[in-house]
């Protein structure tokens, strides 16, 4: 029997916290290989094929930092082709950096930036569930406020009041649950189709680009509670993912997710509400300390009226102040679009946005003159994107050594850039991609805060570097016990729902399979909350919350769950390797882009070494592929490997 544990074992032996240091150490030096192939993992293989070995420089000298000027053909290497692709995209298998290292630079950014010439057969539309009934929006901000509603009208949710008997609010708030269920599951549904279009694009700056402005101009489904709003916003974001900055401002300020998610119903001519207002200066355009309260105040009534009515942007020109306004030193009867406009002239904005841009493209440290001289590319572009784009990815800065593979992985770029280089046409089921990415911190359509992430170190602790190394283990030796979390709720709410349903299949009436565990057969009173709820014939919540999970589950389509179909032995001997260090070597060049120490390489051997009981990989074909595996789990929980 194979123990599983024991590449598991291995990386948790080692100090989480010397993994943590280890891993910061590297971001300052990742690079000091300089014009090397790809470090001393490289050397085994280097003569075999290029589609198996990255070769050629890899960083850039130090004095090409903060240089702008383009690379040339003879800068180029396969090393520094999958360092583009890693950088606007999320990686891929040697055989497509081998196609891109094969063309010129310009060529090989041309083609990732301009992508629209490029077919892309396996990306396929979203297919709703068709969860949404008519009476859900506007959605209630709450479960009293839906049965009041109720109460006052005679209707809420599309549902009307029954006239007599038992429990008459009872289909009210069993909706209300449902759709919070619905909408919550649906949105899961569109981030797991996301990541799976991250996989198989052959457009990945699309979807990379996409990724970037889902954190600029972040919303959550936890507020916005529409999973029709959410996808019409990514939507949007992944069509005009290289388009204009402006455009894509404005867009977004007339967004149906961003007005919910901002409180827009909120700001009305006299009572203006500042949280849009505030929040496209500071975390949009301009960045803090570049207004002032006074401006946002005035920016605010620009905005007031700006509403959503369903899916649609409105304009309530009742409740839109259309008086003058002085906002950063213009005075005029200024609307929402001419308050952008007027942001979008500052110099300021600019070089903050670009400053954005290069710090998720490039690298984290970026000086006062470096970030002038961006902003002013990107107003000479007219803050079009695709221009700004080519500029940096064919910059020698772009390629420095302080630039390259010093990029700490978000989750999400660690998932998909995984499967891609496994060279896999689709995402896998197991593990399931928004709970792992919701541990390590990127769960998408659901950014903490509208700051989005903070990206960077924030990615890393020693807990978090743990769960990467599991979700390694993960992928090449899935979980026999996986539980779909889109069709069996987790935590708290699975607690009480499965108590709740387990009471009523014994034959315990609603009261009773109801109450907190365990109260209906010690005796014990039940929680005050819970009394005052039960007393309320109306409706009992706790049947509500477990029934709308039931109607949910029935009306959204699952998560197609097959976990990755891996042939890792057909992978590696593609390379044609003699040794157990040429496998290694293999491996290393096809998932690392940081060269690991020498002393480490060879524990690597060793440890496939005694996994195969012999050094000669020939062999050992028959019964290769379990140790492959053992040993990918370990090159994947690399602190290495979090680089990119």
């Amino acid at each position: 029997m194979v123990d599983h544990a024991r590449p598991r074992s291995r990386f948790l032996s080692l100090s989480a916290c010397a993994l943590s240091a280890l891993l910061v150490c590297h971001v300052g030096a990742a690079a000091t290989a300089g014009d090397t192939s790809s470090g001393a993992s490289g050397a085994g293989l280097s003569e075999r094929g290029s589609a198996a070995v990255a070769r050629g420089p890899a960083a850039g000298p130090r004095a090409w930092a903060g240089d702008l000027t383009p690379i040339g053909p003879a800068d180029w290497s396969a090393a520094r082709a999958a360092h583009l692709l890693e950088r606007a995209g999320f990686g891929g298998t040697p055989q497509q950096i081998d196609r891109l290292a094969r063309m010129s630079p310009q060529q090989a950014v041309d083609e990732l930036v301009d992508y629209e010439r490029i077919d892309d057969p396996a990306v396929r539309p979203f297919e709703e569930s068709g969860a949404f009934e008519p009476g859900l929006d506007p959605f209630p901000p709450s479960r009293p406020a839906a049965t009041d509603q109720a109460k006052k009208t005679g209707e809420a949710l599309g549902v009307k009041v029954k006239p007599e008997g038992s429990r008459r609010l009872q289909p009210v708030a069993d909706k209300f649950f449902y759709w919070l269920r619905a909408s919550m599951l649906e949105t899961n549904r569109i981030g797991n189709w996301w990541a799976g279009q991250m996989v198989v694009t052959r457009r990945p700056l699309r979807e990379k680009m996409a990724l970037f402005l889902h954190g600029h101009f972040a919303t959550s489904e936890d507020k916005v509670r529409d999973y029709r709003k959410m996808l019409k916003q990514l939507m949007f974001l992944r069509e005009h993912a290289t388009g204009n900055f402006r455009d894509l401002v404005l867009a977004t300020a007339r967004d149906p997710a961003m007005l919910v998610f901002l409180d827009a119903g909120l700001n009305v001519k006299g009572r203006p509400n500042e949280n849009f207002a505030r929040e496209i200066m500071e975390l949009f355009t301009m960045g803090p300390g570049n207004y002032t309260e006074a401006d946002i105040r005035e920016a605010a009534r620009a905005f007031t009226g700006w509403n959503v009515r369903g899916l649609d942007f409105v304009i309530d020109t009742e409740r839109h102040d259309d008086g003058e306004k002085t906002f950063l030193g213009r005075t005029g009867r200024f609307d929402g679009e001419q308050i952008v406009d007027i942001i979008m002239q500052r110099p300021v904005t600019a070089e903050f946005v670009a400053a954005r841009l290069y710090r998720f493209f490039v690298r984290d440290d970026i000086d006062p003159a470096q970030r002038r001289a961006l902003g002013d590319l990107l107003r000479g572009a007219k803050y079009e994107l695709k221009p700004f784009l080519k500029t940096l990815l064919l910059s020698r800065d772009f390629y420095s050594e302080p630039s390259y593979a010093t990029h700490i992985k978000s989750p999400v770029e660690l998932l998909v850039g995984t499967y891609r280089k496994l060279g896999l046409d689709y995402l896998p089921g197991v593990p399931d991609f928004n709970t792992t990415t919701g541990v390590l911190g990127q769960h998408l359509m659901r950014p903490p805060t509208v700051a989005g992430w903070a990206y960077g170190r924030s990615w890393i602790t020693p807990g978090l570097l743990i769960e990467r190394g599991n979700f390694a283990r993960d992928v090449v030796f899935p979980d026999v016990d996986f539980v779909a979390p889109d069709r069996t709720p987790t935590g708290a709410l699975g607690d009480i729902n499965r108590g709740v349903g387990e009471r009523i299949a014994r034959g315990l009436d609603l009261t009773a399979a109801t109450r907190p565990d365990g109260k209906e057969s010690t005796g014990e009173p039940m929680a005050m909350s819970n009394m005052a709820a039960d007393r309320d014939e109306d409706f009992n919540t706790r049947y509500a919350s477990y029934r709308g999970w039931q109607m949910a589950t029935e009306r959204i389509r699952p998560i197609e769950r097959r976990p990755a179909r891996l042939d890792l032995t057909s992978m590696v001997l593609a390379a044609q390797p003699k040794t157990t260090q040429d496998v290694v070597d293999a491996l290393l060049v096809r998932f690392l882009r940081v060269p690991i120490a020498a002393g480490e390489r060879a524990r690597l051997a060793a440890f496939l070494r005694t996994e195969l009981g012999t050094d000669d990989v020939a062999r050992s074909g028959s019964y290769l592929e379990e140790p492959l595996r053992l040993l990918l789990h370990l090159i994947l929980s690399l602190p290495e490997y979090q680089l990119g």
